[in-house]
């Protein structure tokens, strides 16, 4: 089939290219597994068939529906700048390119809601809604080259997650186009049922993201900056626990490793150095060749330098840098401020001024620009985002370091904290004589931090998700929850139409047992985490809770505690739970097993956040038991003393919108594939 002259034909209206420049242009993301290739010479080995750009959802609709005729595969693309391998296709391949579907639908700023189409270019919103004094709160350090319907697919959180949440916190509603051309919406409700969570990371696998409806605020009026340096990365996050288990909420809140302080430090001192007229290229070139040179030969032998690092004294390096950012009125600000420096000084850090913080958000961007000059020069880098429970935490960094630091040098931050854990981002990089021995390398690094990652009780994906350089070891993960999605996809894209090859691994899941409820409530007290079977009732978690000062924090609509169990409470979507639009850096359930009414079982291990694809746990909350029961949960517990409470965002968007026939129907097939799933 000639597919260019086939879609001008059935969609006359539609712009369709099948250039070799769009081609080349459209055949693959950010993945830097793909850099090393270009650096060799070789552009683009996966190129699609033709490229589309729709202007509408209706125009979207129509070309899924004439894939979905012809079995033709189709990839929705927004500006390109995912890192993990989403976007793969073949010469039979559509990409649907949705950067037309750009406007605003809707602002409304009483409800603090706002009306987006998928293709929107994230820093173009961001400073449009700035002018009229809003703020989303997303700001990926992608911005300037992502789309909202990119930050849903792909489970993205932003520089200011500590305050606004993750995008999946940010989403009140959600348009998509499914595997048939059929036009869905979805609500999120605050008691379910709520197939949002479903749809928001699944990487187009599920469908197509054609608009999102994001919960809006006021643009701060003013910020706190500060920055702190530690004896120790460890006496660094341990402030940082105490900071958001407290109630403090920083915008940002960055903790730079020892090395990775260094290195800031390093380049902050060249930079002033340095200034002046720019030089040409010619009269850099020699210079330029050196330091590729010296940057090649030292990164053959990475374990020699992360020996060093080890081995040096904290001190001689500079320690470890927190940065914090507060916004919003200034004296909320300012006294949140006080009392997270209170904490700071008090875990032995050192006051460095607001200086450091101001400089990282003048340069908060320029993280996204700096791999290109590493491939340039021969060698590779590449980043791995994780997180865990603040008990796991030690031992995730340290797994993933040993593990790597042999063959690539490795350096660390962490930049999402949460009242139950954090995200830590690795950055490694490495270098090998030949093209082929740089790919096993680089190979060689992912598998062994993945499986680091997995082994120390951490989650393969904070932020960036899956794509296809984690899906092979996604079922290490989720074990029987992959089949779980393969049943999502039979609902929502019966002939295996979208974007196929990616996010969903290609061997079957492994089939590890889920461990057993525990016998009654176990508490991990470093994580504000309490581990419940769905059969203890919920009088029986405040008991345990309440000997540490703890509670669940029900209010206003909890049911009879000493009659209701857990898997009973979130079937009927947690009545009484704390309204997570009022906080959303903190959730209800950090992870859970389940049992589908066919009997399977599968476990989603406890995570802060995560961007594995779909959130499987809104087939069970506010679902009444349609797809099967919690077994057990682990469900965040909050502090009984009222000075740790949080300061309340202000959210006047529908809590629990009425559910319409045809969202019900959808919901009720999803449910229902799952449930038979063995």
């Amino acid at each position: 089939m000639n597919l260019e002259a086939a879609l001008g034909q059935a969609l006359p209206n539609l712009t369709v290219s099948a250039s070799p420049v769009d081609r080349i242009a459209y055949a693959r993301d950010l993945w830097p597994r793909h850099h090393l290739a270009v650096s060799e010479g070789r552009i683009a080995d996966h190129r699609p068939g033709v490229v589309v750009w729709p202007n509408t959802t209706e125009d979207v609709a129509s070309v899924v529906r004439f894939c979905a005729k012809e079995g033709i595969p189709l990839v929705p693309f927004g500006a390109g700048s995912g890192v993990c391998g989403g976007v793969l296709p073949d010469e039979r391949t559509v990409v649907l390119d949705l950067k037309r579907l750009d406007r605003v639908r809707r602002l409304d700023a009483e409800a603090g809601v706002l009306d987006v189409e998928a293709g929107a270019l994230g820093i173009r919103l961001e400073e449009d809604l700035n002018a009229a004094g809003h703020t989303l709160g997303h700001f990926p350090s992608s911005i300037l080259c992502s789309t909202v319907g990119g930050w849903v697919a792909a489970r993205s959180a932003g520089q200011c997650s500590g305050l606004y949440g993750k995008i999946e916190d940010m989403v009140a509603s959600l348009e998509c186009v499914v595997g048939e051309g059929e036009i869905v919406r979805f609500d999120r409700r605050l008691h379910g049922p709520d197939a949002t969570p479903l749809l928001i990371g699944s990487e187009g696998v599920l469908g197509v993201i054609t608009s999102a409806r994001l919960r809006l605020h006021a643009a701060p009026a003013a910020r706190a900056f500060g920055a702190f340096s530690f004896p120790s990365v460890e006496a660094g996050w341990e402030a940082m626990r105490q900071m958001f288990q407290s109630g403090i909420r920083p915008a940002v809140a960055r903790l730079y490793d020892v090395f990775d302080s260094f290195i800031a430090r390093l380049g902050s001192v060249r930079r002033r150095k340095h200034a002046g007229p720019k030089k040409t290229l010619e009269e850099r070139g020699e210079g330029a060749g050196f330091g590729a040179a010296v940057l090649r030969r030292i990164l053959r032998r990475p374990g020699v330098l992360n020996r060093i690092v080890d081995a040096a004294p904290s001190d001689w390096l500079g320690g470890a840098t927190l940065i914090l950012v507060f916004e919003g009125q200034a004296a909320q600000s300012e006294a949140d401020f006080a009392r997270a420096k209170q904490i700071a000084l008090a875990s032995g850090a050192r006051d460095l001024g607001e200086g450091p913080a101001r400089h990282w958000l003048s340069h908060r961007y320029s993280v996204s620009y700096r791999q290109s000059p590493v491939f340039m020069a021969g060698a590779f880098s590449d980043t791995m985002e994780v997180a865990a429970p603040w008990s796991r935490l030690g031992e995730l960094y340290r797994a993933v370091r040993e593990a790597l630091g042999k063959n690539v040098f490795v350096m660390a931050h962490l930049s999402h904290a949460y009242p139950d854990g954090c995200s830590i981002y690795f950055t490694f990089a490495g270098s090998a004589p030949t093209p082929a021995a740089m790919q096993s390398v680089y190979d060689w690094t992912w598998r062994t931090a993945l499986d680091a990652a997995i082994g120390a009780g951490g989650t393969l994906s904070h932020h960036h998700g899956v794509g296809r350089s984690k899906a092979p070891r996604l079922g290490a993960e989720l074990g029987r929850g992959i089949d779980v999605v393969h049943a999502l996809r039979h609902v929502l894209d019966p002939r295996g139409i979208m974007n196929p090859g990616n996010l969903l691994p290609r061997d079957p899941p492994e089939r590890r047992p889920v461990p057993p409820p525990p016998p009654s409530p176990t508490l991990d007290r470093a994580s504000l985490l309490v581990h419940a079977s769905g059969e203890a009732t919920l009088a029986d978690v405040e008991t345990l809770l309440a000997r540490s000062g703890l509670t669940l924090g029900l209010g206003k609509g909890a049911p009879d505690l000493a009659a209701t169990t857990v898997d009973a409470w979130l079937s009927r979507g947690a009545p009484g739970a704390p309204d997570p639009w009022l906080d959303p850096a903190d959730h209800l359930v950090a992870g859970f097993t389940a049992r589908l009414r066919s009997g399977t079982e599968f476990e989603v291990r406890p995570s802060p956040r995560r961007a594995v694809g779909p959130d499987l746990f809104a087939l069970f909350f506010g679902m009444n038991g349609r797809a099967g029961v919690i077994r057990s949960a682990h469900l965040r517990a909050h502090s009984r003393d009222p000075l740790t409470r949080p300061r309340p965002l202000d959210a006047r968007l529908e809590r629990n919108p009425s559910l319409g026939q045809a969202e019900a129907a959808w919901i009720d097939r999803m449910a229902e594939a799952a449930s038979r799933v063995d």
